[in-house]
């Protein structure tokens, strides 16, 4: 695989395509965000956090902000993953100190059919208009990544109405309503499709699926309300862009028991939580999907050689060979000091760049 055009730094897209690279790429999971005293300010700038995602400009610059402090190998989008069902008019809004929360939660088969998939051209322009603007501003130094929800994972919050430790709204209906949680899955697999490619035409280079919930489902569970759906999304996505090779990344966080499907899904590569073990991962999908992962991001937040300590141990534990992009198990922590990702990025990349060295040919 070449770079694409203009890229200077494509050693993301090569570990993607499991190609060797010179050392491991790495990028971070809400790498723009509060831990960063300059989001910060661009988000009190801004007056709320809908008003920063929903602004192009302002999204531009926040996700950017990161790339001015490390040398990472990636930009991802600053957006939210529940934008699709925002624009399917459930009224989200963040409250100060709480998470997510919808006016218009959908809970019976009226609510449902109301229903429609957006038409991202239309009510997501923001999201494109803000992968565009990206894309001009990074001149081609790494490239973008664009991203969804999962098709469960925005069902989840669009039945519970909010975030849960349990889901039970929802899960409820799994099991005493499938037929109304299956409508809600099908459109909702339909609009990650659209959007997800919306993001490629408007110049995203790879993209991720996050199924943020799916690890909190039964084994038949996942692959009847999770997988299933999600693997109808990757089958429809855009395989490539101006001639180059669009990767699909899927993450599902607690999904460790379920890899050898997952990685059978399509997708080209498979995040993974710090509850998997990279051994294990790497011995039961060899070499059909490059992994990505999986410091667990409390590690952050201890002294420099232990951060430093912990990011070696995950690359031994990937070995050097083609196939690995380094991240962390999940979502940055905002009590992260940014001297601390310093410290992450560093040892990655000079410590992965001896492995190879050092393992020949």
């Amino acid at each position: 695989m070449s770079a694409p055009a203009h890229l200077e730094n494509d050693t993301l897209l090569r570990a993607l395509a499991r190609q060797p690279t010179p050392y491991t790429p790495v990028w971070l999971m809400r790498q723009a965000g509060r831990y960063l005293p300059e989001y910060n300010a661009t988000r009190a700038r801004a007056g709320d956090f809908l008003t920063l995602a929903k602004t192009p400009a302002l999204a531009t610059e926040v996700t950017l902000q990161p790339l001015e402090r490390f040398p990472l190998d990636a930009a991802i989008l600053f957006s939210d993953i529940l934008t699709v069902p925002d624009a399917m008019g459930l009224g989200l809004a963040f409250a100060a100190g709480e998470g997510p929360r919808f006016a218009r939660p959908v809970r019976d088969e009226a609510a449902i059919a109301k229903l429609a998939v957006p038409d991202p051209a239309r009510e997501l322009r923001y999201v494109l208009d803000a992968v565009r603007e990206i894309r001009k501003a990074l001149r081609g130094r790494v490239p973008l990544i664009g991203f969804s929800g999962s098709p469960y994972t925005l069902a989840c919050y669009m039945v519970e109405g909010s975030g849960s430790s349990d889901w039970q709204t929802l899960k409820t209906m799994l099991y005493a309503r499938p037929d109304l949680a299956h409508r809600i899955l099908a459109l909702n697999a339909r609009a990650v499709t659209d959007y997800l490619n919306a993001q490629i035409e408007a110049g995203a280079q790879a993209v991720m699926i996050f199924d943020t919930w799916g690890g909190t489902l039964s084994h038949e569970g996942y692959e009847t309300f999770s997988l299933g759906y999600t693997r109808r999304v990757i089958a429809a996505l855009r395989k490539e862009a101006d001639g180059y090779p669009v990767p699909c990344i899927l993450f599902t966080k607690g999904g460790g028991q379920w890899l050898e499907a997952m990685a059978a899904s399509g997708a080209d590569a498979l995040g993974l939580d710090w509850t998997t073990d990279p051994r294990s991962a790497r011995r039961r999908v060899g070499a059909q999907v490059a992994l990505q992962g999986n410091l667990d991001p409390m590690a952050l937040l201890a002294p420099p050689e232990a951060v430093r300590r912990e990011a070696r141990k995950v690359l031994d534990a990937f070995g050097p060979g083609a196939g690995h992009v380094f991240n962390l198990g999940h979502g940055i922590s905002q009590y992260t000091a940014p001297e601390a990702v310093a410290e992450l990025v560093d040892e990655v990349r000079t410590y992965s760049a001896r492995m190879r060295t050092s393992s020949g040919p």
